[in-house]
């Protein structure tokens, strides 16, 4: 068989994702502070993007109306381009993309986003601070910052020991506690790794044991709490029992724990009292990681007329201005063609930045908009009246893709008057009803559980059959397993150990 070269022409369609179009979606899953700081990156890489900081600039009028936003206001409709004109080949932006940013989200009717001007709607992050005058120095100078668990025991280390062999088990224990303060290598290991003698890692772990906080070092939950007991010279043979036996205390086992302890039940009380004031987590103090403050970026609150009021919230809504005054100086300048190339492509980026940006925003409420729709009665009654909600309800009713909807809600918070929550807790699945009613939010089925357990007394303990019973007669059809799965993930014990600590409790008291 001959082989030969010949051509051959096929047409075909095929979908491709351009670079514009990766980067509105990427947005669309950022939360606000990953959105500001994109945003910051973006006005760092561009050189016709700024920031409008909402203060007067230094130069006066004239120098501010040389800097106009990139896009009108979201109540405007479509972004103003007029600014767009180089009156070169390739000025238009728009019609330059081989993409447009209408193929990643639907037509959305016109809204201010701001309730006003053209500048609430974009409100800035961040303040100047021109008045503040500080010379050479910066705000970070006067800032103390926190120390850490592994700094405050180094600050103790030369302190304690002397000897540099010492110092440097010492330095590798620190190096290898958790947050917890725990120590949780295998001493023979750490010895043969090191190079030394078991009775060396020893001796120098007792040092660093005494080490504050007490307590830091340890290797397992009874040896935290005996070197806390020792600073405090309240460690004796009875409590020294009494932690070498805590999976008896953590299983409610009165009965079995004080015939191992030796005492009466009186003296048993006492003993759990004073562990129960130690600190389990020693080193948990100090913290590992800064806390990241949630900002809300939906605000709901109630109206006049019994509806409710949603909105951005403004804050977290960068707004990009570009700089016209230098945009005319560096076109006018402009002479090769690559220079002019980078022009555009400034441009087209800055254009469509300020499209997704817009796009992102109305994305945002439309779908917290269906979500409070959707779940009218919990916020009007609370937890118990949340309904079954998953992405296709929502996705279908606004017309967006079941996709679009599970990254507008990632990451994001709705700020109410019940408190603050992710956008994904309202998403909940659905437990069928006894009597074919409407089913029940799963939700609001582990609250209804947990309201049963905290009103039980003594003497009537609810056990998980007990509690499907009471659920089926409030309508509510559900399995065993999953009222047990509910209550194992609520960190609620079972019937057995809840009536041994009620038990304990009435007798102490």
């Amino acid at each position: 068989m001959a082989l030969s070269a010949k051509l051959e022409l096929r047409q075909g369609q095929q979908l491709v994702m351009t670079p514009q179009l990766q980067q509105a979606i990427r947005l669309l899953q950022l939360s606000n502070m990953e959105l500001v700081e994109f945003v910051d990156a973006e006005i760092e890489r561009n050189p016709l993007l700024e920031r409008d900081e909402g203060a007067e600039d230094a130069r006066g009028t004239d120098a501010a109306e040389d800097r106009e936003p990139v896009a009108a206001t979201v109540s405007d409709g479509e972004p103003a381009e007029d600014w767009l004109d180089l009156e070169r080949p390739g000025s238009d932006a728009a019609a330059s993309l081989d993409t447009d940013i209408d193929n990643v989200f639907p037509d959305t009717p016109s809204m201010d986003l701001g309730g006003g001007g053209s500048d609430s709607g974009w409100a800035s992050v961040t303040q100047r601070t021109n008045n503040l005058d500080l010379g050479d120095s910066s705000l970070e100078d006067y800032v103390s910052s926190e120390r850490s668990l592994r700094e405050h025991l180094q600050l103790q280390l030369p302190l304690a020991l002397k000897d540099p062999a010492d110092k440097i088990i010492g330095q590798y224990l620190i190096d290898l506690i958790d947050d917890a303060g725990y120590l949780p290598a295998d001493l023979q290991e750490l010895a043969e790794k090191l190079g030394a003698t078991l009775g060396m890692v020893e001796r120098v772990l007792e040092i660093v044991q005494t080490f504050e906080p007490s307590g830091v070092f340890a290797r397992s939950l009874g040896e935290c709490l005996a070197l806390q007991l020792k600073e405090q010279n309240r460690y004796d043979p009875m409590i020294g029992a009494l932690l070498d036996n805590l999976d008896m205390l953590a299983a409610h086992n009165m009965t079995g724990l004080r015939k191992a302890v030796g005492c009466d039940m009186t003296e048993l009380s006492e003993m759990i009292d004073e562990i129960k004031q130690l600190n389990p987590k020693p080193g948990l103090v100090f913290g590992s990681a800064p806390v990241q403050t949630v900002v809300p970026d939906i605000l709901v609150r109630p109206a006049a007329d019994q509806s409710w009021l949603i909105e951005l919230n403004a804050d977290t809504l960068p707004r990009v201005l570009v700089n016209r005054s230098y945009l005319t100086t560096v076109s006018s300048g402009a002479q090769s063609e690559k220079d002019k190339t980078y022009l555009v492509d400034c441009l087209q980026t800055a254009n469509w930045l300020v499209k997704s940006l817009d796009q992102r925003a109305r994305t945002i409420l439309r779908v917290a908009e269906e979500i409070v729709r959707q779940q009218d009665g919990f916020f009007a009654h609370g937890i118990q009246h949340l309904r079954p909600l998953n992405l296709k309800t929502v996705a279908d009713a606004i017309s967006m893709h079941e996709s679009t909807v599970s990254r507008v809600t990632s990451n994001k918070y709705m700020s109410t008057t019940r408190g603050l929550f992710e956008l994904k807790f309202f998403f909940t699945s659905s437990i069928a009803s006894s009597d074919e009613g409407e089913a029940h939010s799963s939700e609001a089925v582990r609250h209804r559980i947990k309201q049963m357990i905290d009103g039980e007394s003594a003497k009537m303990i609810l056990s998980d059959d007990k509690i499907v019973e009471k659920l089926k007669t409030d309508g509510v059809d559900i399995a065993r397993r999953t009222v047990a799965k509910y209550r194992e993930a609520m960190r609620i014990p079972s019937s057995v150990q809840r009536r041994r600590e009620k038990r304990m409790l009435e007798r102490s008291a």
